[in-house]
């Protein structure tokens, strides 16, 4: 792997993986959606890609959750299959954001990588009285929505290629 593939996250599949074909890849992607997971994987025809994955901020179950942490970015992950060459293009984009009445208000654009994380804690009293306690109350890691994706295709035998510059 070269400085420009680590700097733009590519990945490469292990030598021994056999590349699945491309349906089947989307079909895996797709997959990985479900009630319990934080983010959703869709068709993206509309946003120049074959897939998109991104936070559920607008879902009524989700939303209520990403408004109480107030997080501060919007992240969407859009992808590109190209079969001649076994991999997925994948353009990593954010917003920062603000919580307006529970409504998240995108502010400024970036792209490239997003490697986020934040930890909330309080400290309290322990149960006993005898002192003090740091609880952890919130977690946010950006690796939750990418590492499903990238590690799906890798295990399907394909390259997860990162785009910063030019098209999709």
């Amino acid at each position: 792997m070269g400085l420009f593939d680590k700097l733009n996250g590519t990945k490469h599949p292990c030598g021994d993986v056999p590349p699945q074909p491309a349906e089947d890849v989307k079909s895996v992607l797709l997959g990985l959606n479900g009630p319990d997971v934080p983010y959703v994987v869709r068709y993206g025809a509309d946003e120049g890609a074959h897939l998109v994955a991104e936070w559920r901020l607008m879902e009524p179950a989700w939303q209520s959750f990403f408004a109480s942490t107030q997080m501060s970015r919007r992240i969407r992950i859009r992808m590109r299959l190209d079969p001649g060459s076994h991999e997925v293009r994948a353009l990593e984009e954010q917003w920062k954001i603000q919580w307006v009445e529970g409504v998240p208000v995108s502010q400024e654009y970036g792209r490239g990588p997003v490697n986020q994380k934040s930890v909330r804690w309080t400290i309290g009293r322990k149960e006993a009285g005898s002192g003090l306690e740091v609880t952890e109350t919130f977690r946010f890691d950006s690796a939750e929505l990418k590492e499903p994706l990238r590690n799906t295709v890798l295990k399907a035998g394909w390259t997860w290629r990162g785009v910063l510059l030019g098209k999709l």
